[in-house]
């Protein structure tokens, strides 16, 4: 009997030996590569150079935890009620993680890649030319009644402190491509549109830094998880030495009021 073929390009094992991306994992990645680098190994499929490597670094630790968000909530409340399962506390806080916390960094990246997928003729060359894109792109998303990815935030009402720091970061090594050129402009010219001014929020400013590193635009979610899960596991490591979770579930519970359906 033939037996059916799996191929894969990641890790294969034997009795012997473990591979993984073609490379001995004990002599060639253990001690020699960084977590961050093979995670972006292992998604785009070639090895990211320095510079790939630091703007993914950034991102990374700049989605990693942002205080009592829902997602870390989420985690604390469930590890409150099931001790027991760390696992569950953190695929709690990650199944937090969308359109309108975390899911932003991929949200942000398809509307910008969709929106340059449509450019008819070159990319602008000069900031004028990416400010015309832009005041035309955020005109029709407000015609069509759809909301912008990437502006404005709950807590950082002016700037999010992300934000300059990651572009100046991929500018530094060469990779302000045209997904975060995009972006800056439509922070420039959207008050033009909105009649209000919104900052450019750092899950966003990261989903089009990820988008100009080549990643693939269905993957950056990911990645926002990826940087989440060591924020959760931080929030945990924090619960167990300084427990709020019973606080924040008996505050609730004190000041739950009761009220009639509708209807009645």
């Amino acid at each position: 009997m033939t037996h059916p073929s799996y191929p894969t390009s990641l890790g294969t094992s034997d009795a012997a030996s473990i591979h993984l991306l073609g490379q001995d994992l004990a002599g060639d990645l253990m001690g020699k590569v960084g977590f961050g680098e093979l995670s972006f190994w292992m998604v785009a499929g070639r090895r990211p150079t320095s510079g790939e490597v630091r703007v993914l670094e950034a991102v990374l630790v700049a989605l990693a935890d942002h205080g009592f968000t829902p997602t870390a909530i989420a985690a604390r409340l469930t590890y409150l009620s099931a001790p027991d399962s760390l696992q569950g506390a953190l695929a709690a806080g990650l199944l937090g993680g969308g359109s309108r916390f975390l899911g932003v960094t991929e949200d942000a990246g398809r509307f910008l890649a969709d929106a340059l997928a449509e450019l008819d003729g070159p990319q602008p060359t000069d900031d004028a030319g990416w400010d015309t894109l832009a005041l035309d792109l955020v005109r029709r998303t407000r015609e069509a009644g759809r909301y912008l990815p990437g502006l404005g935030h709950p807590v950082h009402k002016v700037e999010d402190p992300r934000t300059p720091r990651l572009f100046a970061i991929a500018d530094e090594e060469g990779l302000l491509g045209p997904h975060l050129r995009l972006y800056a402009a439509v922070g420039r010219v959207h008050e033009q549109v909105l009649d209000r001014r919104l900052p450019l929020n750092g899950a966003g400013v990261c989903g089009a830094a990820l988008a100009d590193l080549g990643l693939p635009i269905e993957m950056l979610r990911g990645f926002a998880l990826l940087a989440r899960a060591a924020g959760l596991l931080g929030q945990l490591a924090e619960e167990r030495r300084r427990p709020v979770a019973r606080e924040i579930y008996d505050d609730v519970e004190q000041h739950a009021t009761f009220v009639a359906p509708d209807g009645e």
